[in-house]
């Protein structure tokens, strides 16, 4: 069996860090992933709104450097997530995320630093767990 799924999107709100009880750091993300594609004369978009979560150090990181509307790379598995709510079954697939990388709006290369008061802090590119941040 094979398991894998990598995605680039735009976060649709800030990253929510929390701590599980014995510490562990875990950031969900929204992703809007847009793929476009023509239909008879015109140019249409498909939008799709995933959730990623993220453990570790990585998740400590995503929350520190990311903010919305930040495009991201996220690799991972899929799963899907099962519950019940007013008698009803209920699922929704996320993305368990192995890597994150950050990526760089276009505007931001064109106009150099960025505007938000924190160019003195440069986010690292990639980050997993298995290589130290």
């Amino acid at each position: 069996m094979f398991n894998r799924i990598i995605l680039i999107g735009n976060l649709t709100k800030d990253p929510d860090v929390r701590y599980t009880p014995g510490g562990t750091p875990v950031t969900t993300m929204r992703l809007a992933v847009t793929t476009k594609y023509k239909q008879g004369d015109e140019m249409k978009d498909d939008t799709l709104f995933i959730d990623a979560v993220v453990f570790g150090k990585q998740a400590e990181s995503c929350g520190q450097y990311l903010s919305k509307g930040n495009p991201v790379l996220v690799e991972g598995r899929l799963r899907e997530r099962r519950w019940e709510s007013e008698g009803t079954q209920k699922s929704r697939f996320e993305v368990i995320a192995n890597s994150v990388r950050f990526l760089s709006k276009r505007e931001s290369r064109q106009a150099g630093a960025g505007e938000s008061g924190t160019s003195d802090i440069t986010p690292p590119d990639e980050i997993t767990d298995l290589e130290p941040f």
